[in-house]
């Protein structure tokens, strides 16, 4: 698997998310985003955590409108995996390759804990190293992390088995405890805890490893 993970002034998360799909077995390139192009032979873009050009205008506003962005919806657009994470999923949402959007948090605050997520689906690359209904602790970094959607779309997202992580207790009051979804098709998930500080045990835990190894097999496996 040949992963591109996208770096923004004040991204903070690259080299995190790099070594987590290295240690999954992924070759990674880093990719600037004043590139316009991404790497030849790209099975997986990651979008890392952070506070992309300060958190301006709107988080992951003006990330989005980066040369290196139209190359991701254009590879999102041809079927590649996309996997944002943190501000990552703020940028995913800006760009439209998500639907809904990350406004402030509930209580007004910066939140950086552990939290306890639960799988919804495992019908997808990202999630079928665990079952639906498990149960995991990632941490969270946030200050823009409540995911706010439309009665119709958050319907359809739950109709459609497209909400890949829950809370299990709301740190940010995100409608329907939305923690993480998917495309419709399947390809690009947004996620706002980081899975990347849940790899390696020094870390303290790692629920997170299953979603990178689970991943690089599928690609490697396509």
């Amino acid at each position: 698997m040949h992963a591109a993970v996208v770096v923004f002034p004040g991204s903070n998360c690259d080299r995190d998310l790099a070594v987590a799909l290295e240690a999954a077995g992924a070759k990674v390139s880093m990719v600037w985003h004043k590139d316009s192009a991404l790497p030849d032979g790209v099975d997986l873009v990651g979008i890392p955590g952070g506070f992309s050009f300060g958190d301006y205008l709107r988080c992951g506003a003006i990330a989005a409108n980066s040369p290196i962005c139209r190359s991701v919806a254009a590879h999102a657009e041809r079927g590649g995996y996309v996997m944002g994470i943190c501000n990552g999923f703020q940028v995913l949402t800006e760009t439209g390759l998500l639907p809904g959007a990350l406004l402030r948090n509930g209580g007004l605050k910066y939140i950086c804990q552990t939290v306890g997520l639960k799988v919804e689906t495992s019908q997808s690359a990202y999630t079928e190293g665990y079952n639906a209904g498990d149960l995991i602790d990632i941490p969270i970094a946030h200050h823009d992390g409540n995911y706010f959607a439309d009665d119709d779309t958050i319907a359809r997202l739950q109709d459609e088995d497209r909400i890949a992580f829950t809370y299990t207790d709301n740190p940010n009051g995100a409608r329907a405890d939305i923690a993480g979804l998917l495309s419709e098709n399947r390809r690009v998930l947004g996620m706002m805890p980081h899975p990347e500080r849940a790899a390696d045990p020094v870390h303290g835990g790692t629920d997170g490893q299953a979603l990178f190894r689970a991943l690089a097999a599928a690609l490697v496996n396509a």
